[in-house]
């Protein structure tokens, strides 16, 4: 995928210049920039969607420096973390070196090549920039690797809490939102949640990311 979602808590659309080509050399010149860029935390959404669920397969969809992927795995799961920056990925194996055989770290573009279908029993994407696209082709790839009965877990930034776009930035809208999955997901899915809601954690410094969009839904058939 050209844009893969940092899980590890942040990855905002910036508004800046840096960010008006969000493809693979901007995120590698993020996470080579900096020796860590997140937290190391998983995501709360994640925490509180997830605890309880029986452990399966689990789909960390632009694991950035691999936060989300590790709580998964030391909670049970067989992972498979992707992102589209070989930084971010060597990083993450370095700090889940413990857990090498419960998580896959793996370069993947989406748009171009879709996960297996049916294989997760949870595909998870935290604040991941994924492209809208005619015919909604990546997004019914990443739906399609849900098995029957898993889970889908799509989180996004609260649009109103982003600061005003600066000429020549990424547009947003020009990326799906959980609230618009959810009205594509049609007859195969039962959705859980659709809704807005307060981060559990206070926003990072120098973001404006104070709620959080989370659409949780399981896949019927």
């Amino acid at each position: 995928m050209n844009t893969p979602s940092g899980t590890d808590t942040e990855t905002e659309i910036d508004t800046g210049s840096e960010a008006r080509t969000m493809d693979e050399q901007h995120w590698e010149d993020m996470y080579g920039g900096r020796e860590q860029v997140f937290s190391g935390n998983p995501n709360g959404v994640l925490v509180a969607e997830v605890t309880g669920l029986p452990p399966g397969q689990a789909l960390d969809v632009g694991c950035g420096e691999g936060a989300d992927a590790l709580w998964l795995a030391r909670h049970g799961w067989l992972v498979t973390a992707v992102d589209i920056s070989r930084t971010a990925l060597r990083r993450a194996a370095r700090t889940g070196a413990d857990l090498a055989d419960r998580v896959a770290w793996a370069y993947a573009d989406l748009e171009a090549a879709p996960p297996p279908a049916g294989a997760f029993d949870l595909v998870s994407a935290h604040y991941f920039p994924l492209r809208r696209r005619p015919g909604h082709t990546a997004l019914r790839g990443l739906l399609a690797a849900v098995a029957p009965g898993g889970t889908l877990l799509f989180v996004g930034h609260d649009l109103a809490d982003l600061p005003p776009r600066g000429d020549g930035a990424p547009d947003p809208a020009d990326y799906y939102q959980p609230g618009e999955v959810a009205g594509l997901l049609g007859d195969d899915w039962t959705v859980l949640a659709d809704e807005t809601r307060p981060r559990a954690a206070p926003a990072p410094p120098g973001t404006h990311h104070t709620h959080d969009t989370v659409l949780r839904a399981r896949r019927i058939r």
